[in-house]
């Protein structure tokens, strides 16, 4: 596709090690070649002057991806594509090359795997429009990553990207092989980029900034929209600006070889005090792990009345207790409850920072299915409580009140 130039690519040492600290802070697991990070490092300074020679002589050609299956909230399993240690700087590098230039075009709206930007940030935008939108278009792109077209791609780097060598290396990484656990190796056949990959989400917030930001902005400036990657809410005013907008979104995607998941893909009405009652559309959608809905909320006064906001998802709360479902505390007797606030605890910060950032107490329904899973490992490691869950409970919360520090929701939450 470009021509191969005997001139040296302007890649320094330096750019290298500091791709090398930003892949080795992001951790992450070892490619085809089995190479975690800590075998990296243990001849690091040649394996960075290698690596450096090769992206800096054009010589560079990446491993297969390690094809990684994650389960997700509907039974189904989505890929990542897990490059090796090397391919990662390698990717890192180029991606903190074009970054910065890039990021000057995407628009604002766009949150998703950008500099000083974040999720609460976008659900934070999304919980501003419903107070001023009556009607949500809530997308949901089918399989985007995987239908990602490289010509469309390569042309939209065409616009901002003058160097030949990036995209050479860029369209190397697109058109590598996937190999999966049998060790079967899959070609890309002119689309797809790898889920996994470090420079995947800056490739597919330019795809998505051409092939959906652009048409909002300029033929839709009274529309307002929030996007994360490809997780995409659009605001209207009423019911036939959103069912004409989500015609033409539909029309665009296709032109960008891209296309709407229609059975997950519906027009919402945020109905509130304020808004008349519509049976005839769904009034909640969830967006980055919270469902949006109506609610009901109390007013200065003392009274109720309807409103519209966000807390932890049905699937959000589903997705943790399976994981502390799997970690079978009941069949572990010999540990002691302070080995597992010390395995739990991080985690639960993480939850409760995440999801517990508007409404802490939506939290109870989770941290009650928790202490079920706590009770049941109390009731198997001692046999005197006789079975008895009441017993597990108090036995519990007695512990508590000696050591309220212990679980970190503990300082959060009054009850067990």
């Amino acid at each position: 596709m470009f021509e191969t130039k005997s001139t040296t690519v302007p890649i320094t040492q330096q750019m290298v090690k500091e791709a090398y600290r930003k892949v080795k802070s992001n951790q992450g697991s070892a490619g085809v070649d089995k190479e975690s990070l800590e075998m990296y490092q243990a001849d690091l300074s040649n394996n960075l002057y290698v690596l450096w020679n090769r992206l800096s002589s054009g010589s560079y050609f990446p491993k297969p991806v390690r094809e990684v299956l994650i389960p997700k909230a509907n039974g189904s399993r989505r890929t990542l594509g897990i490059p090796t240690v090397s391919d990662r700087i390698a990717q890192q590098v180029i991606k903190s090359y074009l970054e910065p230039r890039l990021e000057t075009e995407f628009h604002d709206n766009s949150y998703g795997y950008r500099p000083l930007k974040s999720a609460h940030q976008a659900v934070e935008h999304v919980r501003e429009n419903v107070r001023q939108y009556a009607w949500v278009i809530d997308m949901d792109i089918k399989s985007f990553f995987d239908e990602v077209n490289h010509e469309l791609l390569i042309k939209a780097l065409d616009c901002h990207v003058p160097e030949n060598w990036v995209k050479i290396y860029i369209t190397r990484w697109l058109e590598i092989s996937s190999q999966n656990k049998d060790g079967k190796l899959t070609t890309k056949e002119g689309k797809g980029t790898p889920q996994g990959g470090v420079i995947s989400p800056l490739l597919s917030n330019l795809y998505l900034h051409y092939a959906l930001d652009k048409l909002l902005t300029k033929h839709y400036p009274n529309v307002a929209f929030v996007r994360y990657a490809d997780d995409v809410v659009v605001h209207c005013s009423n019911e036939q600006e959103a069912n004409e907008l989500l015609n033409a979104i539909r029309q665009r995607l296709q032109e960008c070889k891209l296309r709407l998941n229609e059975e997950k893909t519906k027009i919402v009405y945020c109905q509130d005090y304020r808004r008349k009652e519509r049976k005839d559309y769904r009034k909640k959608f969830d967006f980055l792990g919270f469902t949006f809905k109506p609610v009901s909320v109390a007013s200065k006064n003392g009274g109720l009345f309807l409103g519209y906001n966000c807390s932890i998802s049905q699937n959000s709360q589903t997705r943790i207790n399976t994981k502390w479902k799997d970690l079978k505390l009941r069949r572990q007797s010999t540990i002691t409850i302070q080995d597992i606030a010390t395995k739990i605890n991080p985690q639960m910060i993480g939850i409760i920072r995440y999801y517990g950032k508007y409404k802490v107490w939506s939290l109870q329904k989770l941290i009650r299915q928790f202490h079920f899973h706590l009770a049941k490992w109390v009731l198997n490691k001692y046999k005197g409580l006789k079975g008895s869950y009441n017993k597990a409970y108090k036995w519990l919360a007695e512990i508590k009140e000696s050591y309220p520090t212990m679980f970190y929701h503990w300082t959060l939450f009054k009850t067990i």
